[in-house]
C-alpha cells in the first residue's frame, strides 16, 4: 500500500527534524524536493548525495560543501551525479585509501600520483590500484601489499610476478 502524505503539521515537523526521515519522506511520499527539510538533510553527507540522486536527480550545489568532506559520498557524487572528476573534493577523498583508489579507477581513469602515498599503505587498495589503474607491477607498494598474504598472492598472480 503506498504511503500517503501526513496531514498533521506536528508529525511533519517531527519528520523534518530527522535527516533520514526527511529524505525518505521527500523521496517516497512527496516524490520531489522538500525545500524546508533540505537544511536538515544537509547534515548528513551520505543522505545529501542520495537526496541529490533520488530526489533532485542531479547536482545539488548547496550541499556540495558538505558532501565533499566525506570521501565515500564525494566519490559517489562525482561518479553518479557529476559524472566527472571533482577537483574541489580531491583533498577530502585523499584521506581514505579505498575511496582514493576508487576515484582514480572509476572517475579519473588514470594514475593519481598525489594519492599514491596514501593508497599504497592499504594492502587491498594498493592491490586494486596496481591491477586496475597501473595495470602492472607497483614496486613501491609491494611492501604494503605483502602485509596481507591474500592480496599479495592475487597481486603476484594478476601481474605474472
Amino acid at each position: 500500500m503506498p504511503l500517503k502524505p501526513l496531514n498533521t503539521k506536528a508529525r511533519l515537523e517531527e519528520i523534518k527534524k530527522d535527516p533520514q526521515s526527511a529524505a525518505e519522506y521527500s523521496r517516497n511520499v512527496l516524490k520531489g524536493r522538500w525545500p524546508e527539510a533540505e537544511p536538515i538533510i544537509m547534515h548528513d553527507p551520505l543522505l545529501a548525495w542520495t537526496y541529490a540522486r533520488d530526489v533532485i536527480k542531479g547536482p545539488w550545489p548547496e550541499a556540495e560543501p558538505l558532501i565533499m568532506k566525506d570521501p565515500r559520498s564525494a566519490v559517489l557524487y562525482a561518479q553518479v551525479i557529476l559524472k566527472r572528476p571533482w577537483p574541489k573534493a580531491e583533498p577530502f577523498i585523499m584521506k581514505d585509501p579505498f575511496y582514493a583508489c576508487l576515484y582514480s579507477m572509476n572517475i579519473l581513469h588514470k594514475r593519481w600520483p598525489e594519492a599514491e602515498p596514501l593508497i599504497m599503505k592499504d594492502p587491498y587498495s594498493a592491490y586494486q590500484y596496481a591491477t586496475n589503474v597501473i595495470d602492472g607491477r607497483w614496486p613501491e607498494a609491494e611492501p604494503y601489499i605483502k602485509q596481507n598474504s591474500q592480496w599479495y598472492r592475487k597481486y603476484k598472480k594478476s601481474i605474472n610476478f
